[in-house]
């Protein structure tokens, strides 16, 4: 069951750092678990989430309190109900770098800068093929043996977020 994010998340308030070092954006991600791994991740990073619907789950109060995600409300968020919303909202100088397993540049090749957005696809999708297509020179994958699935959704994003944030010498970890 696909869910929309205007109707889950209403009442929940959109928290604003005053400057989060990073973004990362999970497009129309489906398993729970999943986005609870990289929730935390952020949580405890500093980096800014983003969430674009429609989501494979609910992300009601009663549903996150249930999956154990007590940390859910403390956590520097945004809720956009389709990418078409998200990049409406994007600045013209902002920075993306769109990961997938088919890029043909390595993440350990990417300067990333403060308030970049690290964005990652669906779990059984990816990112839609026609976004893949607009944006190629903002592709990059992390490096793996030839001939191998793909990483979990959430470890992808764990390996991308501690880059960016070593390469930016920040004091959100230590």
């Amino acid at each position: 069951m696909r869910h929309s994010l205007r109707r889950n998340c209403a009442a929940v308030p959109d928290l604003n750092p005053p400057t989060p070092p990073l973004n990362v954006v999970l497009i129309e991600p489906q398993i729970p678990p999943n986005t609870g791994n990289v929730a935390r991740l952020c949580s405890v990073t500093g980096v800014r989430l983003h969430l674009v619907g429609p989501l494979g789950f609910s992300v009601a109060d009663k549903d996150m309190r249930r999956a154990g995600l007590d940390y859910w409300f403390g956590l520097w968020k945004r809720l956009y109900g389709n990418l078409d919303e998200f990049l409406a909202e994007l600045s013209g100088e902002a920075r993306l770098h769109l990961f997938t397993a088919r890029a043909k540049r390595s993440l350990w090749n990417v300067t990333f800068l403060p308030g970049d957005f690290l964005v990652f696809g669906s779990e059984p999708h990816g990112l839609p093929p026609s976004f893949l297509a607009a944006r190629p020179g903002d592709q990059i994958g992390l490096p793996m043996l030839p001939n191998t699935r793909s990483l979990n959704l959430s470890n992808c994003v764990a390996v991308g977020v501690y880059e960016a944030l070593r390469q930016l010498s920040t004091d959100a970890v230590r």
